[in-house]
């Protein structure tokens, strides 16, 4: 001891993780790096240095001084040995040790310190106490694991309480804190007791263990036995079976009764064969099984042709359907080919529409008219290509793709099958969903549709799909080649209260326990309904409305605060619904110069939109109010270049250099554009400068180009409609626009008048009564053109 107090000045050695107990010598087994290391700075002092623990959640690095703590032990380091794979050092643990002031030497540290021993504050009597209370703990302990008897037989013939403590000290699940805290007692009484403390705890813990793994041990052995007695009571009940007639049939009866193709059935039996190899344990033997259970339940035969009666057909789609007359008359048509070609399907149908206008439920008709199997999937959302095609069988919990499993479903080979939402569909890193859907859905292709669980050619020919989706931009170009298109307009107020009144309003009353004799709705209330609570193509807002009516009601009802029936007037909607949530446009009674009335299309339907433009000094710019977009900024600049070229000698002070002009399209908020605004914003500039009103009860539609052609736009039908809802009287039209009239109800035309206009020219004159001459190149045909270029 003589020899160390002479060092004033020992190497640092951080142990990550690891606190050193004084009193005992210990075997450690270091990584060869810090072992060179630790050899290398205790040479020059006679193998001393002081061990230190670094602080828990500090990484191995330079340390800094507050990332070690400064109560360690001294060591000496008696023997060090470079093995194969790391550094076994022997070390002497002499003292409890305290750093007093850490010198910098390189990256690591050397220290001043003084020996801080225990203080003795346990006679001997109590010594005597402890260790016998620890080695009947150590005992204890000792009896859950093997090959530990020696051991604890070591530890009760110690006699020095801190040698017995030093010794169990390394093996106790303590955390660094817990250790460094024990290692910084220096009472031996305190120590002592601390240390009888944290061995009780640990006993129970590790009893508590033993018991739980034995509880596992025998659980895991009742359900072995039960297992075992299940496979011998399925052995009796199938001798039972036998004996009785009832025998269930196995795999290779199953096939051979099924329809299966010759090269299905080949394979069919060789998963046959390959089962009855199986152990009696093997991990195979499930997959395999349900492999032949969707091999034996899959329709595999010739469907039953059925005659189409395409009168019963109309008759299903006109009682289940209001209006859609040619979407109806379009699957009428489909179904006649299908009865001609004796029911083989030749092409894939593709529904197209805004939400709620009966896409899904069409194809369900559908199904109920051919006498069909329905079956429909959704793929909203669906971005795994195995979501069509499949999971290859090698993969764990492999599943047939949803086209397989829906043919499993329908139980024959010729279903009405739906697939909803497929512009919805989305690419990712697991493949294309939309891709895999080219070959279901080709009908050059779809006889040997290839599933990657099934693994076999699968004949989709005879199943009549029917697509559905709310717009064609997200279904890709070879997909939407494959299907035929049919195009479902948004519903006219007139149709929405035919279908509410015939459909929608008995489905509300059933499904919240009402029936007519309860209440009733007038007609003006569920069109008001209809105008002013609802905004949408099809008719869920419609419906959600009336199940409101219905809730409220049924409370009113409930409480016998009405009498019955309780009928719902439009003067009770306030009270009912809440506010009007809908504020439809209506023509004003006079336009001033400058303010023309436009129609639009929105996917809920048309509405009419003012257009307004105001000259003022400036130096001829043009300015767009109204979150315009780009088409419509486009038609802003024809017009005004058109107005300067067709009015410029009938307006020579109109001095088109010295004003700006600022158009603008109310409701700010809305984003808006399109290819047909052109006839409205033109006609805005002309009324404009000419300073002639243009009737409010009139209003356009239409694109112009440079040359002053108008050319034609769609949603005719719906922008229609918006015209009469809002009081319009006159309508002007491209002239190739004309035949799209016949989709218009004749209730609305007759109220209506239609202009058709070709060139700007027709546009001025109707709109503020100029008359203008028709440029040259206008009236000339094509062909006197094409000689002009070499002459």
């Amino acid at each position: 001891m003589d020899e160390i107090k002479e060092k004033q000045e020992l190497p640092v050695l951080v142990l990550p993780d690891m606190v050193l107990l004084h009193e005992t010598n210990m075997n450690l087994k270091i990584t060869k790096k810090m072992g060179k290391e630790i050899h290398k700075r205790v040479k020059d002092y006679d193998y001393f240095g002081i061990a230190v623990a670094s602080k828990e959640g500090v990484p191995a690095r330079f340390y800094a001084e507050s990332d070690i703590y400064h109560t360690g032990t001294l060591i000496k380091i008696e023997n060090a040995a470079e093995m194969r794979d790391f550094y076994h050092l022997k070390i002497e643990i002499i003292e409890r040790a305290k750093i007093d002031e850490l010198i910098k030497d390189g990256i690591n540290y050397r220290a001043k310190y003084h020996l801080i021993p225990d203080i003795n504050d346990l006679d001997q009597e109590n010594q005597e106490e402890i260790l016998k209370h620890v080695g009947y703990l150590v005992s204890e302990i000792s009896e859950n694991f093997k090959e530990s008897k020696a051991y604890a037989d070591q530890i009760k013939q110690m006699t020095d309480v801190n040698k017995v403590i030093a010794n169990v000290f390394p093996y106790m699940r303590l955390s660094l804190e817990e250790k460094q805290d024990f290692l910084e007692t220096r009472s031996l009484k305190k120590k002592s007791l601390k240390f009888l403390d944290i061995l009780i705890e640990q006993k129970e813990s590790i009893q508590f263990q033993m018991e739980m793994a034995a509880k596992l041990n025998e659980e895991m052995n009742k359900k072995h036995r039960e297992n075992l007695l299940k496979e011998q009571l399925r052995v009796i009940q199938d001798e039972l079976s036998e004996s009785e007639g009832t025998r269930k049939k196995d795999y290779r009866e199953l096939i051979d009764e099924s329809d299966m193709p010759d090269d299905v059935r080949e394979i069919a039996l060789e998963e046959v064969n390959k089962l009855e190899r199986q152990g009696p344990h093997s991990s195979e033997e499930n997959v395999i099984r349900n492999y032949l259970d969707l091999l034996v339940a899959l329709p595999w035969g010739e469907s039953q042709i059925k005659d189409i009666d395409i009168e019963a057909a109309r008759k299903v789609l006109n009682e289940e359907h209001y209006g859609l007359d040619k979407v109806k008359d379009r699957i009428i048509q489909h179904l006649t080919v299908m009865k001609l070609k004796q029911n083989k399907q030749g092409s894939i149908l593709l529904l197209v529409g805004p939400p709620g206008t009966g896409k899904t439920s069409l194809g369900k008709s559908i199904a109920e008219a051919l006498e069909r199997k329905y079956v429909r999937i959704s793929l909203g959302g669906v971005k795994d290509e195995s979501e069509i095609r499949g999971h290859r069988r090698t993969y764990v919990g492999a599943l047939p793709g949803r086209i397989i499993n829906g043919m499993k479903r329908a139980g024959t080979k010729n279903p009405v099958f739906i697939l909803d939402e497929v512009d919805k569909l989305m690419a990712s890193y697991s493949g294309d969903p939309a891709s895999a859907l080219l070959e279901v859905l080709d009908p050059e292709q779809n006889n040997t549709f290839s599933d990657h669980y099934l693994e076999v050619p699968y004949d989709l020919s005879d199943v009549f799909f029917i697509a559905t989706a709310n717009s064609l931009k997200g279904i890709p170009s070879p997909l939407k080649d494959r299907m035929e298109i049919i195009q479902i307009g948004s519903y006219t107020s007139h149709e929405k209260f035919h279908i509410a009144k015939n459909h929608l309003l008995a489905e509300v009353l059933e499904d919240n326990g009402l029936d007519e004799s309860k209440i009733l709705l007038e007609d003006d209330a569920i069109k008001t309904i209809i105008e002013k609570y609802t905004r949408e193509a099809g008719v869920r807002g419609l419906k959600r409305q009336l199940e409101t009516v219905a809730r409220v009601a049924s409370e009113k009802i409930v409480l016998e605060k009405v009498s019955l029936p309780y009928v719902v007037k439009t003067n009770m909607l306030y009270d009912l619904l809440g506010h009007e949530l809908i504020q439809v446009h209506i023509a004003g009674k006079k336009n001033p110069p400058g303010v023309v009335t436009g129609l639009a299309w929105t996917p809920v339907g048309g509405d009419i939109l003012f257009i307004e433009g105001a000259f003022m000094p400036g130096t001829g710019k043009l300015m767009l109010t109204g979150q315009l977009g780009d088409v419509m900024k486009e038609s802003a600049k024809i017009s005004q270049s058109l107005i300067r070229s067709r009015l410029a000698f009938n307006l020579k002070k109109a001095e088109f250099e010295k004003k700006d002009l600022h158009i603008h399209v109310p409701s700010g908020a809305i984003p808006k554009d399109g290819p047909s605004a052109g006839v409205a914003l033109l006609t805005t500039i002309a009324s404009l400068v000419t300073g002639r009103e243009v009737d409010p009860k009139l209003a356009m539609t239409g694109e112009i180009s440079l040359r002053g052609a108008v050319l034609p736009v769609g949603g005719i039908k719906e922008k229609v409609l918006a015209a009469h809802r809002a009081g319009i009287k006159k309508v002007i039209l491209p002239q190739e626009n004309f035949n799209d009239l016949d989709e218009v109800p004749d209730d609305v035309k007759k109220e209506i008048e239609f202009i058709t206009v070709e060139t700007v020219e027709d546009v001025i004159n109707q709109t503020i009564g100029l008359e203008l001459p028709k440029p040259l190149m206008m009236e000339m045909s094509p062909d006197s053109l094409s000689g002009g270029a070499g002459t």
